[in-house]
């Protein structure tokens, strides 16, 4: 009997979160005494599906060092690139010598601090018959309006919410099909946010998997203190 795909979990983190501010990347900051990017990596460090992570960071990063994760024998480190999609790519090639190309690649922010076990779970379960890839996401209960243009403070017109989701990480995708996609748009010269775009570019449709919504993204100061929230329930 041959043994089924590998799970294996991409951090890009080499960005210096400009939206937040300050002198510290927002992954590095304290939060319920660890820091935040300790917090994101160890649902995945501590699971026993999860065959080994990678980090990617700066090359001038100085706050590593000095994680709890800086040695673990599950997390490798590689040197990140200008864009997200270049720390992706990067962590990919890292992976080649020890991951197959059908393995699972779970690509997660390494300022989102409360993934759960049972999303993570929910997630893993999802891709035992899935012939694409999934991510967890959130439908939209809001009114979302869409403003007159990039900048504007005037509504042009409102979206319907029925079929909108918020994508959240991980995002799940084969090994060799997520290296051909950021490959794709690359050298097309297409922006992608999220991993899940590139693999759209394929033509490819991946599964919304339905997650918890308290799987925030530090990005502003004031998520520090409702992540703490909820960390502590």
């Amino acid at each position: 009997m041959t043994a089924g795909p590998q799970h294996w979990v991409v951090l890009p983190a080499a960005g210096a979160g400009r939206r937040f501010g300050g002198p510290i990347p927002k992954q590095y900051l304290p939060l319920r005494g660890r820091r935040v990017i300790e917090h994101s990596l160890a649902v995945f460090v501590q699971h026993p599906l999860i065959a080994g992570c990678v980090i990617a960071l700066s090359p001038e990063d100085e706050w590593w060092q000095d994680t709890a994760y800086a040695d673990h024998r599950a997390v490798k480190r590689v040197a990140g690139g200008a864009e997200r999609s270049d720390s992706v790519a990067h962590a990919l090639a890292a992976l080649a010598g020890n991951a197959a190309d059908d393995d699972w690649v779970l690509v997660h922010d390494a300022a989102r601090p409360c993934l759960t076990t049972e999303d993570l779970d929910r997630l893993l379960a999802a891709l035992v018959d899935e012939p694409v890839g999934a991510l967890l996401a959130v439908p939209m209960h809001d009114t979302v309006k869409a403003a007159e243009d990039a900048f504007g403070a005037r509504v042009e017109r409102t979206l319907p919410r029925q079929q909108l989701w918020r994508a959240y990480t991980p995002q799940a995708f084969r090994l060799g099909q997520l290296r051909e996609a950021l490959a794709h748009c690359r050298a097309q010269g297409i922006a992608i946010t999220d991993d899940a775009s590139a693999i759209e570019q394929l033509g490819l449709r991946p599964l919304l998997v339905e997650g918890r919504v308290d799987n925030i993204k530090i990005t502003r100061p004031e998520d520090l203190s409702l992540a703490e929230f909820f960390l502590d329930q």
